[in-house]
């Protein structure tokens, strides 16, 4: 968000599985008019209200799953490492699909899991993120932004 600020300027944002809320705390310092962080974990959501407290950004914060749900008010989705198992990432597709159909930009930070549907995808950014070794094995993961690209086929 901050390398391209024009992604999120102006714009109402919505972060789905926030985790700690570092992009919607960017998209907030990139200039966008709204951002709104969703997480299930009750940890992420205190998480998230802190870092945005000390970051000064206006981030709203809701601990629930909205995926079941229509993407309203929202002109651009962005989520992160959302395609880790087959049944999240039908009922995230499912819930992006939504958005897309009524005009929403959707952009996905995924590090290379196996469920992300490349093909629907189109690649925007690659950036090499620091992680846990514990949790990954490595000190740096690979990860690519992509961008909703169509619809089923």
């Amino acid at each position: 968000m901050l390398d391209h600020p024009d992604t999120v300027a102006g714009r109402r944002v919505l972060d789905l599985a926030t985790g700690g809320g570092l992009v919607a705390i960017a998209a907030g310092r990139a200039g966008a008019a709204r951002v709104c962080a969703y997480d299930v974990d009750p940890l992420s959501g205190a998480a998230t209200t802190l870092n945005a407290s000390l970051n000064r950004s206006a981030v709203t914060v809701t601990v629930a799953d909205p995926l079941d749900g229509d993407p309203d008010e929202a002109d651009v989705i962005l989520a992160g490492d959302v395609f880790y198992s087959r049944q999240m990432a039908s009922r995230v597709l499912d819930f992006l699909d939504r958005a897309r159909r009524r005009g929403v930009d959707v952009l996905v930070g995924d590090p290379g899991r196996a469920y992300l549907p490349r093909e629907r995808f189109a690649p925007v950014a690659v950036y090499d993120v620091p992680v846990s070794r514990a949790l990954e094995s490595a000190d740096s993961k690979r990860t690519t932004v992509w961008r909703l690209a169509h619809g089923p086929r």
